[in-house]
């Protein structure tokens, strides 16, 4: 019976750490929504789509916790330890790296015009910065032996990424 024991005490500690890291790296996502209530352009945050379009559709107050509930979403078994990077996420990762592509193309020229070029060109420095670490990180774990650690990383740098600096806003507020 005790080698039974020590296997659940070792799975509890274990489910235990997995929760907390989780639920750490998922909070701290709500970090970059500081800026959010900021008004002025400012390249430290760029008033990202995947906050800014919640805020459209009167979603103003909630529109910060989105990078969070959809980190805890896209991978709950994170919450169980889970080591292995499921393969919609590598998925996600080259949808949003083609559509952020997009945006920061057709929005160029408004940005432009509203920004100016030190604006334009650092998001899109920042940007590339972004895309550049998370496919040296994604193809790591893609031939790295599975790691839960890794596993949060790679999400949490994938998330950041989508909160702070993706899909920057390029215009006039309306």
């Amino acid at each position: 019976m005790e080698p039974l024991a020590k296997d659940y005490k070792l799975s509890f500690d274990h489910d235990m750490k997995s929760n907390g890291l989780t639920l750490l790296a998922g909070l701290s996502l709500l970090l970059p929504a500081l800026f959010l209530f900021k008004q002025e352009d400012a390249i430290l945050y760029p008033h990202p789509g995947l906050v800014l379009l919640p805020m459209f559709f009167g979603m103003r107050w909630a529109a910060f916790a989105v990078p969070t509930l959809l980190f805890f979403v896209w991978n709950p078994d994170l919450f169980r330890g889970g080591a292995e990077v499921p393969k919609r996420s590598y998925v996600l990762l080259l949808v949003a790296i083609v559509v952020n592509t997009l945006w920061l193309v057709l929005g160029w020229k408004d940005g432009l015009a509203v920004q100016g070029a030190r604006y334009n060109y650092s998001v899109c420095m920042v940007n590339i910065a972004w895309v550049i670490l998370l496919i040296v990180m994604f193809a790591r774990t893609w031939h790295a032996k599975p790691s839960f650690k890794l596993n949060v990383l790679v999400h949490w740098l994938l998330f950041a990424w989508l909160a702070w600096f993706a899909f920057p806003f390029f215009g006039e507020f309306i």
